[in-house]
């Protein structure tokens, strides 16, 4: 079977067709966001009150492949940094906390960074029990290893743990503000959240690709590369779920490979291939040939084609109401705020002893508060 190249002006003439948005200074246009993949009504069914847009069984099978992969430790290399860098994270946080729960451990990514001198125990859940069984456990650490569903209620009361951490698993939970909600029930006073999750530019040079070499071989296209959350999503969602205190960062990590081939592969070493509901059976060959050009033409060097992997870092707190400040008494102001211009000149009139005077009497206001 030939394969004809796409010239650049191809390419271009493609560019102007193309609802999706590719990174190349000499390409650039508009690409549907994950809020409008979500809400289209030819990629998601309704179930209940949640809006699915991943087939969850499937997932599930992927992850049991994977696991049982004799060579599954080969394809570790992505979620075991950002494992580590979400579990150095738990050690910037100065205090201990008794109890934890790693949801979507997988092989135990981040567990394995776990020190005692952080978390007393901890449990670990997944949704595939395959992966569950080989996922490696932290030393030092009382652990205990559970098949939890994300989009189920968890077998926890009420503000039973501290901690809750979540390695790129999320991304694939259709009823993601329910999943939240149920973070945050379980989460005791003052307890913490933190997770890690794919971005929406994650992998634009493969999305951009193939719906390339779809529209020049087909004459259409469909999803081929899950939706992802956008970094403005998260901080909306933390929020409605009652998380406070928030952080929210972003990292890219830019990953080579020799071809567009060996991605897909390793994509399914990962169990990250497509798993949305409505997802094409299949792909022609002509067209996989085609979008692989593509894609060394537009990303690729003389050393292979980069994928890029873009990470949203959050951070949540459960507000304890101890800690919240109080409102002070409607009329308790000692100046109006009309004449805070003349504080100057009162501080001036006053003199040293004024100054003692006013400082001994914020004290005995703070002392009759706490009693």
């Amino acid at each position: 079977m030939s394969l004809r190249l796409i010239s650049t002006a191809s390419l271009r003439t493609l560019c102007r067709r193309c609802p999706c948005r590719i990174k190349d200074p000499r390409l650039s246009f508009y690409m549907p966001t994950a809020q409008s993949l979500h809400t289209s009504p030819f990629v998601t069914q309704q179930e209940g009150n949640a809006m699915n847009v991943f087939d969850r069984q499937a997932k599930l099978l992927q992850r049991e492949r994977a696991a049982r992969n004799p060579d599954v430790a080969v394809f570790d290399y992505l979620k075991e940094e950002v494992g580590y860098r979400l579990a150095d994270r738990i050690n910037d946080i100065k205090r201990e906390f008794k109890t934890g729960l790693d949801l979507g451990t997988g092989r135990g990514y981040v567990a394995k960074n776990v020190t005692d001198a952080s978390l007393e125990e901890l449990y670990m859940s997944d949704l595939s029990p395959s992966m569950l069984e080989s996922a490696e456990t932290p030393q030092d650490v009382k652990f205990t290893k559970m098949v939890i569903d994300e989009e189920r209620k968890f077998p926890f009361e009420n503000k039973a743990l501290d901690l809750v951490i979540s390695n790129l698993n999320l991304h694939w939970v259709n009823n993601l503000p329910g999943c939240l909600k149920e973070i945050y029930r379980v989460l005791g006073e003052d307890g913490v959240f933190l997770a890690s999750v794919f971005g929406g530019d994650t992998l634009y040079e493969l999305r951009s690709s193939l719906v390339l070499a779809e529209l020049e071989r087909e004459g259409g296209f469909s999803a081929h590369v899950s939706p992802f959350a956008e970094i403005r999503d998260i901080g909306s969602l933390l929020n409605q779920s009652g998380f406070t205190m928030l952080t929210i960062d972003t990292d890219e990590i830019s990953v080579g490979f020799p071809s567009m081939f060996e991605l897909m592969w390793d994509l399914q070493g990962m169990a990250e291939n497509n798993a949305g509901i409505n997802r094409k059976p299949h792909l022609h060959r002509d067209t996989l040939l085609a979008a692989s050009a593509i894609y060394q033409e537009m990303y690729g060097n003389e050393n292979g084609i980069p994928a890029t992997f873009q990470i949203i870092y959050m951070i949540g707190w459960k507000p304890d109401p101890k800690q919240m400040g109080t409102q002070a008494e409607r009329g308790s102001g000692q100046v109006s705020l009309k004449d805070l211009h003349k504080l100057d000149d009162m501080i001036r009139e006053a003199g040293m002893e004024g100054r003692i005077k006013f400082m001994q009497d914020m004290t005995s206001d703070n002392k009759d508060k706490k009693d």
